[in-house]
């Protein structure tokens, strides 16, 4: 008789599996004791801070970003500084190298058959690496969130912030908000982090997996500069790294911050299930099956292209979405006339002048695109608005000129050409010293999807 060998019990084999949790713990484990991965936790928790606190203390401020011109006057300036650079270069390459990374490693390393050894289930395998790498790059994200608002915080103080129509937030309404912006922009990292989960399963040890995030972030950023139409704007993920700032508006522009949202949220899925669906279908048996470009175009490219196509056609019966570029004359007209009018209370309060409310001011702008003067649209540095308000108990109308240059996604900078005593000065003279002028250059918003405001 032959002996035949003994067969495992059920309850035997799942003994002898590694736990979801102890996966989890050993994959955190292997990602924070990479020298990478350390330098950048510890580089996201005092670069932005020591960043912050330094340019709070210059004269000469990065007006051109958003927010950046309010660095000297309040330390909630500083985070949404860090936040605007951070959705266009720093995110897309910390997801990169955190869950770009995460499989192709053990690709270049060859321990596939030791960790399935030990760990017998490669579902297991997948959700605890998907766990670990997430778990890093919040540790990033709360990083750079709480490192920018200490510096700014400790070097300016917890002042108000004037917000992108000109109304002023109290210290606790920007404190609230802030957080809240950085909150957002965890589902287009989210998105990202599919993505480069997707490159490593699909492409292995090749370097495009590990840079998969960033170029595609990149393309997004891209598309975000052309004047393509609303709904294909809004139906990229990177669209979240953007409309946060509409938070920063009274009243707060949700609808298009809810669409980015919710788009990034299904890209995050629909990335992490095929990236999954393709790992299990993977044979470890063979050491050069490591990912194929033909394989990377027909369950990566093609799928999330279709996305696209169907958060289009979503985007656009949903919302009703114009299919031009949304920038249009009337809504340039409401932003402009909105920001001026409380600015123009705030600058009525540093010159201690008799107070005055949006309602005596009865501000309007009238806007012109180059030769345009009617039905004007569209994105350029060609606007220009004639500002016209009223004071209580004089005759005269007053009048200011702004020269506006408009972005493909609504946001504008206002610079002040006349009159000098309104916004000729970068700085005005109060009671208690020289002070930021703030109808000398202003940022405002357009909303591109239908006004919130009716």
């Amino acid at each position: 008789m032959t002996a035949t060998a003994p067969v495992a019990s059920p309850a035997a084999a799942a003994a002898g599996r590694a736990s979801v949790a102890r996966g989890y713990r050993f994959e955190v484990v292997k990602l924070v004791s990479q020298w990478r991965i350390r330098l950048l936790v510890l580089a996201c928790w005092i670069v932005p801070g020591l960043f912050v606190a330094g340019v709070s203390q210059q004269s000469t401020l990065p007006a051109d970003t958003l927010f950046g011109r309010w660095m000297l006057a309040t330390g909630w300036a500083g985070p949404l500084v860090i936040l605007g650079f951070s959705g266009t270069w720093a995110l897309p390459l910390l997801t990169s190298v955190v869950a770009g990374d995460v499989f192709a490693s053990e690709d270049r390393l060859g321990t596939w058959r030791h960790l399935l050894v030990a760990v017998r289930s490669p579902r297991r395998i997948f959700a605890a690496k998907a766990l670990a790498s997430l778990t890093v790059i919040l540790l990033l994200v709360v990083g750079l969130a709480a490192s920018s608002t200490a510096g700014g915080l400790m070097a300016v103080g917890n002042q108000p912030l004037v917000g992108l129509d000109g109304h002023l937030l109290t210290p606790g309404d920007a404190a609230g908000k802030v957080l809240l912006a950085w909150a957002c922009v965890l589902a287009p990292t989210l998105a990202l982090a599919g993505i480069g989960l997707l490159g490593s399963v699909v492409l292995g040890r090749s370097p495009m997996g590990l840079l998969l995030p960033a170029v595609v972030a990149l393309a997004m950023q891209l598309a975000q500069m052309l004047p393509l139409p609303v709904a294909v704007r809004v139906s990229l993920p990177s669209w979240a790294f953007i409309c946060w700032n509409g938070l920063f508006t009274s009243p707060a522009q949700l609808g298009p911050l809810l669409i980015g949202i919710v788009v990034s949220l299904v890209w995050a899925v629909t990335a992490t299930a095929l990236a999954y669906l393709l790992f299990l279908r993977r044979d470890f048996t063979n050491l050069t099956d490591d990912g194929s470009a033909r394989r990377a175009v027909t369950v990566g490219l093609l799928p999330l292209a279709g996305l696209v196509a169907v958060t289009v056609g979503v985007v656009a019966a949903v919302t009703a979405a114009p299919s031009d570029s949304g920038i249009e004359q009337a809504k340039v007209q409401r932003s402009v006339a909105t920001a001026f009018a409380h600015l123009y209370r705030m600058q009525t309060r540093q010159l201690n002048r008799p107070a005055v409310t949006e309602a005596q001011l009865k501000a309007t702008a009238a806007c012109t695109k180059g030769s345009v003067k009617d039905d004007a649209e569209g994105p350029g540095n060609d606007w220009r608005c004639v500002v016209s308000w009223h004071l209580p108990g004089i005759q005269a109308t007053g009048t200011a000129i702004y020269q506006l240059d408009i972005t493909a996604d609504g946001r504008f900078v206002a610079d002040g050409d006349g009159p000098k005593e309104v916004n000729g000065y970068f700085l005005v003279r109060t009671s208690t010293g020289d002070a930021p002028n703030p109808l000398w250059q202003f940022d405002g918003n357009v909303e591109l999807l239908r006004s919130s405001k009716g």
